[in-house]
């Protein structure tokens, strides 16, 4: 019983956070990049303050395979670079806790634009 209440947990949590984007995306001029900018900030500034681990921790992977959740990932590795190398952990800890997923979205990105072929949209 507690798999269920994991997975509903994320997808309240997932859920909510599409919500607020969809309704950013209707109700304001935002454009939808300057709203992935928005979450990946708010990601960041939220997991500075330690408040995200926490939203982390109730919604599981609702909380971090969002945008959001790239940002806590990039606060995260900030924090402990800093940690560990002082201030130069400031210009490395993001890109190096996120390596993987970076590496992981460039080869598959890479693959995708292999099997398919891209079109116009006229």
């Amino acid at each position: 019983m507690d798999i269920l209440m994991e997975y509903a947990r994320a997808f309240l949590c997932g859920g909510i956070l599409c919500l607020i984007g969809q309704v950013l995306i209707d109700k304001t001029p935002l454009t939808p990049a300057k709203i992935l900018v928005t979450y990946v900030v708010s990601g960041v500034v939220l997991g500075g303050l330690g408040l995200y681990k926490y939203i982390a921790e109730f919604g599981g992977a609702g909380a971090t395979v969002p945008l959001t959740g790239f940002g806590f990932l990039l606060a995260k590795g900030v924090a402990k670079a800093v940690e560990e190398q002082g201030v130069l952990g400031a210009l490395t800890g993001g890109v190096t806790a996120a390596a993987g997923g970076i590496a992981a979205s460039i080869f598959f990105g890479y693959l995708a634009a292999l099997v398919f072929k891209s079109k116009s949209k006229s």
